[in-house]
This record gives C-alpha cells, sequence and structure tokens, in this order.
C-alpha cells in the first residue's frame, strides 16, 4: 500500500521484475488468516477488489470472465452434469455459475479457508449472488486433497480454482499429478475437469505450461484454452481434461444444451466463443511443447513472487 499524498495506491508484486498499481478510495478488510492474507479493497476504476497474499484473485469489473471461462467450458462439454465438485473458489462465484445449469442436482465445494470463505460472504456478496444459500450446495472447510483421499463420491466436472502454487502456500501440492490421480478417480466415466492454470503471456507461461503436461500424464485428453482478464492485465490460461469425451463441442449441439438449461444471463461464455477459446497463438503452441515440467509432489512447482 503507498499513499502519495493525494491518494491511496495499491501495488501488487506480480514478480520480483514486474508490479501493477490500482488507486484505492476504501480499504474494507484486511486479515490474516491461518492460511494466507486476505484483502478487500473498493478501487476507482475496478470496483470492489479480492487480494490474497498480496495477489489480485477477482475484481467486481471483469470476474465474471474468470469464472464463466472456468466454469460453463467444462459444464456445456458434459452433455448433463448432474453432481459438481469445487476445489477451492472461496468467493463463491463458480457455485453462483454452476447453479445456472437447471441440471445440476448437488454442488460440493472444498476449500481450506474458511475466514476467506466468511469473508467474501460478508464483504463480496455480489460473487455469490446468495449461491452458498441455495439447497443443492454442500459446503467443506478442509483440505481439496485430503478431502478427496476419502470421498467416496463421483462427479460429472470438476472445478479446480486455487490460488497460485507459493511457497508454503495452501495450493502446493494441488497441482502435482498425484493430486490429479486423485482427481481422475473422482470422476464420472464422462467426467470433466477445468483448471485455472496461471498467466498465459509471453513472459510467464512456464506455469501453463506445466500444468497443462502434468494433466497430459494423467488424463487421455486435454486440452488448453484461454481469456483476457483486464484486471489481471495478461492473458490467463486454462486446462480441460476428460476421460473420453472431445472439448470441442460444434456449436449447434452447445446451443442446444444451454436452450435446454435455460442459463442465460451470461457475458463472456458463449457456444460461438467456446471453440475460439481453445485456439491459441503460435507462441503458446510452442511453450506447451518446449517448456514446463510433469510436477509431481517431490518437484512441486514453485510461484516465484
Amino acid at each position: 500500500m503507498e499513499d502519495d499524498s493525494n491518494s491511496l495506491w495499491y501495488e501488487e508484486r506480480f514478480t520480483e521484475s514486474l508490479r501493477y498499481m490500482c488507486r484505492v478510495d476504501t480499504y474494507i478488510f484486511s486479515h490474516k488468516s491461518r492460511w494466507q492474507k486476505i484483502e478487500i479493497l473498493h478501487t476507482k476504476v475496478w470496483g470492489k477488489v479480492l487480494f490474497l497474499d498480496g495477489k489480485i484473485q477477482s475484481a467486481q469489473i471483469d470476474e465474471f470472465i474468470f469464472h464463466e471461462a472456468l466454469v460453463h467450458t467444462p459444464m456445456f462439454v458434459h452433455p448433463a452434469p448432474h453432481k459438481v465438485l469445487v476445489i477451492g473458489g472461496g468467493e463463491g462465484a463458480d457455485l453462483r455459475e454452476i447453479l445456472r445449469h437447471n441440471t445440476v442436482d448437488k454442488v460440493v465445494m472444498v476449500d481450506i479457508d474458511g475466514e476467506l470463505v466468511d469473508a467474501c460472504k460478508k464483504y463480496l456478496p455480489e460473487w455469490s449472488c446468495g449461491a452458498f444459500d441455495d439447497p443443492r450446495v454442500e459446503l467443506h472447510i478442509d483440505d481439496g486433497r485430503d478431502w478427496l483421499t476419502r470421498c467416496e463420491d463421483k462427479f460429472d466436472v470438476v472445478i479446480i480454482d486455487l490460488t497460485e502454487p507459493l511457497e508454503g502456500g495452501p495450493s502446493l501440492k494441488l497441482f502435482t499429478r498425484e493430486f490429479y490421480e486423485l482427481v481422475k478417480s473422482s470422476l464420472t466415466p464422462e467426467g470433466v475437469i477445468s483448471v485455472q492454470s496461471g498467466s498465459a503471456a509471453p513472459s510467464h507461461c512456464r506455469f501453463f505450461s506445466s500444468v497443462y503436461k502434468t494433466l497430459r500424464a494423467v488424463f487421455p485428453i486435454v486440452n488448453p484454452y484461454w481469456a483476457y482478464i483486464y484486471t489481471f492485465q495478461m492473458p490467463w490460461g486454462f486446462n480441460l481434461a476428460t476421460l473420453t469425451l472431445d472439448p470441442l463441442v460444434d456449436t449447434t449441439t452447445l446451443e442446444r444444451r444451454q436452450t435446454e438449461r435455460q442459463v442465460t444471463g451470461l457475458r463472456y461464455y458463449s457456444p460461438h466463443l467456446h471453440r475460439a477459446m481453445f485456439t491459441l497463438p503460435v507462441y503458446l503452441q510452442k511453450a506447451l511443447t518446449e517448456d514446463g515440467y510433469v510436477i509431481e509432489d517431490n518437484t512441486p512447482y514453485v510461484w516465484e513472487a
């Protein structure tokens, strides 16, 4: 946080060599939970913003881009998702988007930080839009990996919405091959997963490539995709993995599924955009081949902040 005497500015250190600043008009909430530092601000341009450990997670102006891309892409790939699992996603926006699909009977959300969830309920209710109170939602405050080792349920779709794997952070062992093996074992035969996979910018796409290669070591079908997130100030990567389904569903089928499920009110995802998100520029195609590695428990990926 920096004060230039006339206004207050928040500085995010993306890496040691790259920092961003935004002007703040209200500092709403700050708390150090057991797992991370939680900060909620109101900014001049972006509206409310959530930062975790000094890194922007989502902002009022464009969180819909991130969450619609992460959620609806796998949801519409599946022909009839009834049971959905969310690992992470403390703001509740993933729940909001999942519950738009009238096929959904049950959503389980597992987040390690109950204090984060409570703060988002209180200070960022626009993100969840009442989703935490929906009778189809089952919330567990637990480590996602530990919870999966005990879980006997099977899910049609799994959404993995975690923070970057910082040294000593709660997500470090949730991007490994061993973790994805657990996720795979929790899927139904037509199961689909999506993973937020970090920056897809030319200077910082090694993590994206590593998540892709790690999923490829576990799943038979893996398709990377991307979206530009205004407040992240760069393109952002996602990976979609399936056991049997082709992620490149034709537009007519996607339109039919959207109509049948009565999914309305979307501001980013559409059946016509679906395939386009999987079209990557040459530099990313090259990075997926030449950069990154298979992340394992004994060689975790540590984001260098």
